[in-house]
C-alpha cells in the first residue's frame, strides 16, 4: 500500500473569525446540527482521549449524548476510561465529520453529572442496552463470548422479576470545556483554524491559528 500518497484536496467551505460565534459552545451546535443534517455517518462519535494510570495518552471512541455547559457522556466508572477520568479529571475530545471536511478538538476538566441525570439518560436506553449495563464488567479480562451471553441470560432472567434500575457505577460525564478549535478543511493544505481559549474570567477569546 502507498499510503504515503492517499491525498485529498479540501474545498467545500471556508471558516472565518468574522462569522463564527463568540460562544464556542454555540459555534458547536451549529456544526453539529449541520452535521446531522448532512447524515454524517455517526455525528456524535468523538475520539476521547485521556490519562491512564501510568501517566500515558489513551484514547477511544464514544458518543456524545448531551450538550449543556459542557459535553456529557456515559460509561462503566469501573471501565478503563472511567478509571482514568476519576483518577485525572482531565480529558480531550475529537470530532472529525470528513463530509463536511471538518474537524472540532476540545479540552476541558471532567465531572460526574448528577445521579438523577443518569438515572433519566438510563432509563430512556432500549431495554437490551440497559440489561447490557449489567452484563458487562467493562474492561475487565473475560475467559471468551460465552461468559457475557451467559450472563445477558442471567441479567435478562434477574430483570423480569426486579425492577430495571441503573447500575450505581454506570452513569455520566460531563467535559467542562476550557479549550476549542474548529477546523475547516481548505485547499493546499492551507487550512482554516480558529481556536476559543477561556481566560481566568469565564469569557472567552478566539484567535486564528496557522494551518
Amino acid at each position: 500500500m502507498d499510503i504515503a500518497n492517499i491525498r485529498k484536496d479540501y474545498t467545500l467551505r471556508s471558516l472565518s473569525l468574522d462569522k463564527v460565534k463568540d460562544s464556542p459552545m454555540s459555534q458547536f451546535a451549529i456544526w453539529l446540527e449541520e452535521a446531522i443534517k448532512a447524515e454524517v455517518n455517526e455525528p456524535n462519535a468523538m475520539n476521547l482521549a485521556t490519562i491512564n494510570v501510568q501517566n500515558r495518552p489513551s484514547a477511544r471512541i464514544v458518543l456524545l449524548k448531551g450538550l449543556d455547559q459542557g459535553l456529557v457522556f456515559y460509561t462503566n466508572y469501573e471501565s478503563k476510561k472511567g478509571i482514568e477520568l476519576l483518577k485525572h479529571p482531565f480529558a480531550a475530545l475529537t470530532f472529525f465529520w470528513p463530509e463536511l471536511e471538518r474537524q472540532v478538538r476540545i479540552e476541558g476538566e471532567i465531572e460526574k453529572v448528577i445521579p438523577e441525570d443518569s438515572d433519566k439518560y438510563f432509563l430512556s436506553r432500549p431495554i437490551n442496552s440497559q440489561i447490557g449495563a449489567w452484563t458487562s464488567p467493562q474492561s475487565q479480562v473475560i475467559p471468551d463470548r460465552f461468559f457475557l451471553e451467559n450472563r445477558q441470560k442471567e441479567m435478562t432472567l434477574r430483570f423480569r422479576t426486579e425492577v430495571l434500575v441503573r447500575p450505581v457505577n454506570w452513569g455520566g460525564f460531563r467535559l467542562n470545556p476550557y479549550y476549542f478549535e474548529f477546523w475547516q478543511g481548505r485547499a493546499s493544505r492551507l487550512h482554516d483554524r480558529i481556536v476559543y481559549e477561556k481566560e481566568l474570567s469565564t469569557e472567552w477569546t478566539k484567535k486564528i491559528l496557522a494551518p
